[in-house]
């Protein structure tokens, strides 16, 4: 994924934008909520790493990237839930893997709830998904105005390495992305105060949870200062029947971008390991 151009499909009316790359095993993979986010911004690094083990869709959900924003849309969890199952079952698949980032791991949770029977594997980093209090952080990413500074606090506090913030295009790409015309507007009307009420919105119940069996991987960092590992990962991990978890020490909210390889290395091992797995117990 070099560019930010993808392709478009129309789903159920919904003008949407997507990256597609690799061969094998399909993984859809959800992005997160931060401001001018999108999929190319949060999976670029990790695309050329991952098509060459699996058939990677990456759509921006319905209000983020380049997909449409149809006037009058309310955004929910289950706005964007169904958007995604219908996404899949547009491009004719019938079962996937899921790799969901922070609100897309939300986004995941609640695919695997409404329709268990599309889901092979679910990888969740930094994700959201289970009740908790909403902290400073989250509340600063979904409170966001645009400014080049507002736009570089925010990097410093999704990563653990300080100086990836003094990268100046990089602040710069996502700061223009947020000024797009649509991307902010739409952004803001997500996530207004009170905000705590949309984090208890995507979770799931712990016994609604606990209906999730097939194998979860878990991956947070470990300084993450935006969804802090103690109140969701790790609540997660024991709430999910057959889920694991992993833990990068020095790393914030940006796994895939602070420690690309490392987590790429993760994803594919997980999903080798449990394609082998599931095959043996065919045999």
């Amino acid at each position: 994924m070099s560019v930010e151009a993808g392709k478009y499909i129309d789903v159920k009316g919904v003008k949407t934008h997507y990256h597609e790359d690799g061969q094998g095993e399909v993984i859809l993979l959800i992005h997160g909520s931060g401001p001018g986010v999108s999929a190319w911004a949060n999976w670029r690094l990790v695309f050329p790493i991952l098509s060459q083990h699996f058939h990677l869709y990456a759509p921006d959900v319905v209000g983020f990237g380049y997909t449409d924003r149809p006037e009058r849309i309310k955004y929910s969890i289950d706005v964007w839930a169904d958007q995604m199952i219908d996404f899949v079952e547009t491009i004719g698949e019938t079962k996937i893997s899921i790799i969901g980032n922070s609100f897309g791991g939300a986004i995941a949770l609640n695919i695997a709830k409404k329709r268990p029977d599309l889901i092979k594997r679910l990888i969740l980093m930094g994700s959201m998904g289970i009740d908790h209090q909403i902290y400073e952080g989250l509340d600063r990413v979904w409170g966001y105005t645009p400014s080049f500074e507002n736009m570089k606090d925010l990097i410093k506090l999704f990563t653990f390495n300080q100086s990836i913030a003094e990268n100046d295009d990089l602040v710069e790409m996502r700061y223009r992305s947020s000024m797009q015309e649509g991307f902010q507007e739409s952004f803001s009307s997500m996530f207004p105060r009170p905000r705590q009420q949309y984090v208890s919105a995507m979770a799931l119940s712990i016994e609604q949870l606990g209906k999730i069996n097939f194998p979860v991987l878990l991956i947070h960092g470990r300084d993450d200062r935006v969804i802090p590992l103690q109140d969701t990962s790790y609540k997660l991990a024991l709430a999910l029947p057959n889920a694991e978890l992993h833990v990068f020490p020095e790393c914030g909210h940006w796994v895939q971008i602070e420690k690309t390889k490392e987590f790429a290395g993760q994803v594919i091992e997980f999903l080798k390991r449990e394609e082998m797995a599931l095959l043996n117990a065919t045999r």
